[in-house]
């Protein structure tokens, strides 16, 4: 059987810190501050305390923020006119994925409308069969395993034939819980025992991956 192989999308298949991130990081603050009447210094620190506490500054506003509109929230920190302004693909991103053999899904914390104008502005779209975004998982972000379970069951997909592809480490830990094969994008590709396979770059997945996948 080929394998299911399941990609995140920020600093794995484009380079979210060279632009992405610096404005969506600048939109979050932004609506911290207009919604909750917070100072922009104030609105930063809660922005990164969220994020470094859970994993993500939404689950921090969904705890501690009832009245905030969670959707409403991803729409406005994704403002796409600035965002497709600046699209950094990882090298040879649509060779690597192209070369690739079996089914392809994306998972990413980024809501739906980022997540497939990305796709179309990197030119992979019609690579992949499927796309899970914090949305379509009940607002419950990597790298809760609740997340991960949706996923499969959405999907129908056994754990032993996927492979996640990540930048973090921690989203490659739960995967690995559930039975899948994990790949890490590491700049400086050290290793770690919960990933199966460590690069420093998309296209040597293709070099060095063949045995995740034979046989499957």
């Amino acid at each position: 059987m080929k394998p299911i192989w399941i990609f995140d999308l920020d600093n794995t298949l484009h380079n979210a810190d060279l632009h992405a991130f610096p404005v969506i990081n600048r939109a979050m603050t932004s609506y911290l501050s207009l919604y909750l009447q917070l100072s922009e210094r104030d609105a930063t620190a809660l922005r990164k305390d969220y994020w470094l506490r859970y994993g993500a500054t939404l689950l921090g506003l969904r705890r501690h923020h009832p009245h905030i509109d969670p959707r409403h929230f991803l729409l406005m920190s994704h403002p796409l006119n600035e965002l497709l302004m600046a699209v950094h693909p990882m090298p040879g991103l649509s060779m690597a994925i192209r070369s690739l053999p079996g089914e392809k899904l994306l998972f990413t914390n980024g809501p739906r409308h980022y997540a497939i104008a990305m796709l179309l502005a990197l030119g992979i779209d019609d690579c992949f069969s499927g796309v899970v975004s914090v949305e379509d998982v009940d607002l419950i972000p990597k790298p809760q395993i609740a997340a991960y379970r949706s996923v499969l069951a959405r999907f129908q997909l056994d754990p032993r034939r996927c492979i996640l592809v990540e930048d973090t480490l921690a989203n490659l830990k739960t995967a690995k819980q559930l039975g899948m094969k994990t790949v890490w994008i590491n700049p400086r590709s050290y290793g770690a025992g919960v990933v199966d396979l460590s690069i420093t770059k998309l296209g040597d997945i293709a070099k060095r991956g063949r045995w995740l996948y034979e046989g499957k």
